[in-house]
């Protein structure tokens, strides 16, 4: 029996192979104990890294390790950091913005961190790899008060406009307003409430204007606790592709240049409501920020002031 040491979650621990214990199968010694190993194979060990996160994380990491490992060609273990950093010169030599190649290789790195973690890998080779620096382009993905307001006053189908609305006044992710049921919307004197399942496993109760919790209700018409509020002609609820649909027709409607996105009205959400001066603590809670300097990015994207106006030009 021979011995090898490896790094598994932060102790030093020792592998035992044996003749005994088949590939795929080594025990880990760890006082006294036995661990059998969590992962046969690297496929098994996507699947333990994606259990239990949101189905569009799973998605999204899924074919970004997909597109590594068909980039590589070869087993996990055999990887090298040349071979990851082969991949990322690779992704600099596509149409992909800087943003996305450093998103999939930030799940490069997640995997081979949970497989070191795991003892599947004795070394994270991904770990030293550098993501390159990003420019901050939020500013530029927030549109006017004006036209926002275009957008929805633009839009002929009352659904469509509602859900525009909606998403303004919520500033709710996509998949937040897709799985909204009317027994997630209630009525208040003067008000209306919706809550919603987020980001993180987080439920956040939202409150909306007046005027926008009558639109919600005109659309109800006798409908079932457990339909959806935004439903599509089959009675399914709209899915977040067909909603992205709808949010660029507006946007082509309204004139705008930009590339509009569902996700354009929550940071439209964001940065109107802090320029009239909410406070940034309840902007976070709105949309579900778990830290507040996500929040204050808003700030920054759009400062009220600023240090040249003291200057004598």
């Amino acid at each position: 029996m021979s011995t090898d040491c490896l790094e598994l979650c932060g102790r030093t621990t020792i592998i035992q192979h044996s003749q005994e214990t088949p590939v795929g199968a080594l025990a880990v010694v760890d006082g006294g104990g036995i661990i059998p190993r969590q992962a046969d194979s690297d496929a098994q060990l996507i699947e333990l890294w994606l259990h239990g996160r949101s189905r569009h994380t799973v998605r999204a990491y899924r074919a970004d390790i997909q597109r590594f490992l068909s980039h590589v060609n070869k087993p996990v273990h055999s990887v090298t950091l040349g071979d990851i950093q082969g991949f990322a010169d690779a992704l600099e030599a596509t149409e992909l913005v800087p943003a996305s190649r450093n998103r999939i290789l930030a799940a490069v790195k997640s995997y081979f961190s949970f497989g070191h973690r795991l003892g599947y890998l004795p070394f994270d080779v991904a770990r030293v790899l550098r993501l390159a620096p990003t420019r901050d382009c939020l500013a530029e993905r927030i549109l006017s008060e004006a036209e926002v307001q275009r957008m929805i006053m633009l839009e002929p189908n009352p659904r469509n406009e509602t859900l525009l609305t909606v998403l303004y006044a919520s500033g709710c992710r996509v998949s937040e307003i897709s799985g909204l049921r009317w027994r997630d919307f209630q009525p208040r004197e003067q008000h209306g409430q919706i809550t919603v399942f987020g980001k993180g496993g987080k439920t956040r109760s939202i409150l909306l204007p007046q005027t926008v919790s009558e639109s919600i209700m005109a659309l109800r018409r006798g409908r079932g606790e457990d339909e959806p509020v935004f439903r599509s002609r089959k009675n399914k609820p709209l899915s977040p592709s067909q909603i992205l649909r709808i949010v660029k027709r507006a946007g082509r409607r309204a004139g705008l240049r930009q590339n509009c996105v569902v996700h354009t009205f929550r940071h439209c959400h964001a940065s109107h409501s802090l320029d009239r001066g909410a406070p940034i603590s309840l902007v976070q809670s709105t949309l579900g920020h778990s830290s507040v300097a996500t929040t204050g990015r808003y700030l920054h994207a759009r400062p009220s002031d600023s240090s040249s106006r003291y200057l004598p030009l």
